[in-house]
């Protein structure tokens, strides 16, 4: 981590901001973690609690559009807060339910909906408070840093949600998710200053519709951003297929289980945190799609065929590297991208739209994931059992059919990237001058 980073004078709002949310967004996660052991305690039922990710992420799809309208639009600063003040209360109506023993399961599911709801508008507000208090010679260093306190809060969450619910329950969870709000409120009313747009009075006189339709001829207008939004949709329908297959591989293989499961998920932790790192350290490149592009190409080519050829713990965790450490470095890229190419005062709306293009087939790809284990794979390789090759490659056994669909993942996955890499829209953005910073 660059020190000098961290105590450079003109990124000390960014850096209390960041801190300060980095904990509420903690504190959040431990309790939508608990939230999903409490209610499978409850129910026994893996749909129950697949339903609570369900509930947060229709929102996010179906909103975020009209979102980033709302976004442009409000003062920044008062939308953070109140979105952030909404989830919390209901938060603490879920508190009083569980005190009172009146806790049912829709009061979870709409828990969830509006926490989605939260986030949905605050998430593009957010990300423009990031680009107007933060100078663009450094955009590159807080997307690094952002990605690396998502990585350390999905390396904590299992480990401090797990430990506090065994030992103190689902209130004490709670209370420290409140905590850490109440720590985050009060730095971003007291000590934050985020400037208003200057374009806000215009924004203020369009409707929300007209405004939304704004975000969306924008990427029309600009085919190379909304080429590489629409090459991100594309891997995110196979990362997410990746994520249904996942369990249903590791928990049934020979050599596997919840020791492989919980070994897998703590190295993709620490090799996007590691990532993270690196991406906020290095300077920027001469060319941010390349390092977006190889980054994919190697995330795709490595792990997924490390997964479905893999018979060991070991083998499977070197694959969940190859598979995250270079995601950061993606990520940093592509939000140096946006911000440097999308003018402020429409960077609320067309991140909504990009939200909306680029995260819509993450459900779809959990749903066909899960069908394709269940339904065509695992038959498929039951009914072949025999088979010397099948057997040679992917074992034999439950699990085998999921490991098949990895390999078929794996070639999915690089043949997107070797199809957008010949887009001559994407890499025209090399070319493209950044937009001038408004004075």
């Amino acid at each position: 981590m660059n020190i000098k980073l961290l105590i450079h004078r003109d990124l000390q709002a960014f850096l209390m901001l960041w801190i300060t949310q980095s904990c509420s967004q903690l504190g959040s996660s431990m309790t939508s973690f608990a939230l999903v052991l409490y209610l499978y305690e409850k129910s026994g039922s893996a749909l129950s609690t697949a339903m609570l990710s369900v509930c947060s992420y229709a929102p996010y799809i179906l909103l975020s559009m009209f979102a980033g309208a709302l976004s442009d639009t409000w003062n920044k600063k008062r939308t953070m807060l109140v979105c952030d003040s909404l989830a919390a209360i209901s938060t603490i109506v879920v508190f009083v339910l569980l005190q009172t023993n009146q806790l049912q399961i829709w009061h979870l599911y709409g828990l969830n909906v509006i926490n989605g709801i939260m986030n949905t508008v605050q998430q593009p507000a957010s990300e423009v408070a990031v680009s107007l208090i933060t100078p663009r010679r450094f955009y590159q260093k807080v997307s690094g840093l952002k990605s690396f306190s998502n990585a350390l809060n999905t390396m904590l969450t299992p480990i401090i949600a797990t430990a506090l619910y065994a030992f103190a329950g689902m209130q004490a969870i709670i209370l420290v998710d409140v905590s850490t709000f109440l720590f985050a409120f009060i730095i971003l009313w007291s000590f934050i200053r985020i400037p208003q747009q200057d374009a806000a009075s215009k924004a203020e006189k369009e409707s929300v519709l007209r405004a939304t339709g704004e975000g969306i001829r924008y990427l029309k207008q600009n085919r190379g951003i909304l080429n590489l939004i629409l090459f991100l949709s594309a891997i995110n329908l196979t990362a997410s297929a990746y994520n249904a297959a996942l369990p249903a591989m590791l928990l049934s293989r020979a050599g596997g289980g919840a020791t492989a499961l919980g070994w897998v998920t703590m190295v993709t932790g620490f090799a996007t945190l590691v990532g993270s790192i690196v991406a906020s350290a290095i300077k920027a490149p001469k060319s941010r799609v390349k390092v977006i592009y190889w980054s994919l190409l190697f995330s795709m080519s490595g792990e997924n065929f490390m997964l479905a050829f893999g018979k060991s713990i070991p083998v499977w965790c070197i694959g969940a590297i190859f598979g995250w450490i270079a995601i950061p470095l993606m990520g940093t890229n592509l939000g140096a991208i946006l911000r440097l190419h999308i003018p402020i005062e429409m960077q609320g709306r067309v991140y909504a739209t990009r939200n909306t293009l680029q995260f819509c087939t993450i459900p779809v790809g959990y749903l066909l994931g899960g069908f394709l284990v269940d339904q065509v794979f695992e038959p498929f390789v039951s009914e072949h059992a025999t088979n010397d090759l099948l057997i040679f490659l992917f074992g034999s056994g439950k699990g085998s059919g999921a490991a098949f669909l990895f390999a078929v993942m794996g070639v999915i996955g690089v043949a997107t990237c070797l199809v957008f890499g010949k887009n001559r829209a994407i890499w025209s953005l090399e070319q493209k001058e950044p937009i001038e910073e408004k004075q």
